[in-house]
């Protein structure tokens, strides 16, 4: 289903423009706000007037660029508290690595500053910057700040960097960024009032305090679904085996588990309020019958685990599943692919399964690409070429939503 992108009119946007390379992108931004019937209100920092002139803003959103809290000159005072009680929303385009951390220390000692801590709505941020600096653990713990914060992030994109380098810092095109905040002001997302349920990561099934059974998944995937369903309305309830992935959201509720049991019973009290799930963790298919309660010594050349069946979680939820209800399984196989995934689809009551092959290069646990088929209840199939997961995620999505909306 398309998605549905409203205009701006009559929309108040604060743009707060930084000192990068990626500032000259600012004019044209402004101007298709404007083309958009947005009424837009830049400031400025001292560095970014190096890369555009305050007067080539003010001429295309027809009001004086902001740098100071007061202009000496003719006596104004520019109060940072009624601009962020002005603004339907506040974007930070282009958002250097300084201003993204000084946005995330609480910073007041400019006008962007003050009135980023004053604003009380919603505040989206577009980072420009080097590859380095981008991927440099400070600046991926601030993106983490913010939006833990409740910032939106309308990320870098790939290409030619002013260093000459070519990677992930571009500044989001000025058309991609206003289909972004178009997007945020669609009054019906088409998830919203839908209650989901995601399961990521691996389980790890111990086998004695030190040790236990697990497997290489990363939790990349889940985490990139549970990512696009909120964008598109959803309240999402993911529960998550362990990984190194976070993730935070005014409509997200986090359940940490460790084992497939805790899995089981996590996912089983939530299914019944739930109207999609997404069953996309590697869940432990056997786990040792006895745990040990001590570390188990090494002795002997070889040693036994007897191992029992943990409970069967999608077949579990697929027998209690309503007419009103859609869910989505994983199936990662290494031979007879799609047979295998069909029946599984069958045998567990799903609407929909992701089949993927650890066969395909890029495929699989650890990694940032997936490649994917989609197969229906209806057996209608459909194979997709490698991509990002967070693509991958959408096109996930987008399925659902066609089921759903």
């Amino acid at each position: 289903m398309a998605e549905q992108i409203t205009d701006l009119q009559g929309k108040k946007i604060l743009l707060a423009v930084t000192g990068s390379i990626a500032a000259y992108k600012a004019a044209h931004l402004v101007r298709l706000f404007v083309k958009q019937g947005a009424e837009v209100q830049v400031l400025m920092t001292e560095a970014a007037k190096a890369f555009i002139t305050p007067l080539t803003l003010a001429t295309l959103s027809n009001k004086p660029v902001m740098s100071e809290y007061a202009n000496l000159k003719n006596g104004v005072w520019n109060s940072h508290v009624e601009l962020g009680l002005w603004a339907d929303v506040m974007l930070v385009a282009p958002a250097t690595a300084k201003t993204m951390s000084q946005m995330a220390n609480g910073y007041a000692d400019n006008l962007i500053g003050a009135t980023y801590l004053s604003a009380r709505c919603p505040v989206l941020v577009a980072p420009a910057m080097d590859l380095d600096m981008y991927q440099h653990p400070s600046t991926l713990n601030n993106i983490k700040t913010l939006k833990s914060y409740g910032n939106l992030f309308i990320e870098a994109e790939h290409g030619e960097l002013a260093s000459g380098l070519y990677g992930q810092g571009r500044m989001a095109e000025p058309e991609h960024i206003v289909d972004e905040i178009c997007r945020f002001f669609a009054q019906d997302k088409p998830l919203k009032g839908k209650h989901c349920l995601v399961t990521a990561g691996p389980t790890y099934e111990a086998i004695d305090p030190v040790r236990f059974i697990g497997n290489h998944s990363s939790g990349k995937m889940g985490y990139a679904i549970t990512e696009e369903l909120l964008a598109q309305g959803a309240q999402v309830t993911l529960v998550t085996g362990p990984t190194a992935l976070s993730l935070t959201h005014p409509n997200l509720k986090v359940v940490p588990v460790t084992s497939a049991q805790q899995m089981f019973e996590a996912a089983d009290q939530c299914f019944p309020s739930t109207d999609i799930t997404v069953l996309s963790a590697a869940v432990a298919d056997y786990r040792p019958a006895m745990v040990a309660p001590e570390k188990i010594k090494k002795q002997g050349e070889t040693m036994t685990i007897e191992c029992e069946k943990t409970t069967d979680i999608a077949a579990k939820l697929g027998q209690q599943k309503t007419s009103k209800q859609f869910i989505v399984g994983f199936a990662l196989e290494t031979e007879n692919e799609n047979a295998n995934a069909q029946s599984k689809l069958e045998r567990k009551n799903f609407d929909m399964i992701v089949l993927n092959s650890l066969k395909d290069k890029g495929a699989g646990f650890g990694g940032d690409t997936n490649k994917v088929t989609f197969i229906h209840k209806s057996g209608q199939t459909a194979a997709h070429a490698l991509k990002p997961k967070t693509e991958v995620a959408q096109d996930i999505v987008k399925q659902i939503i066609s089921y759903n909306a």
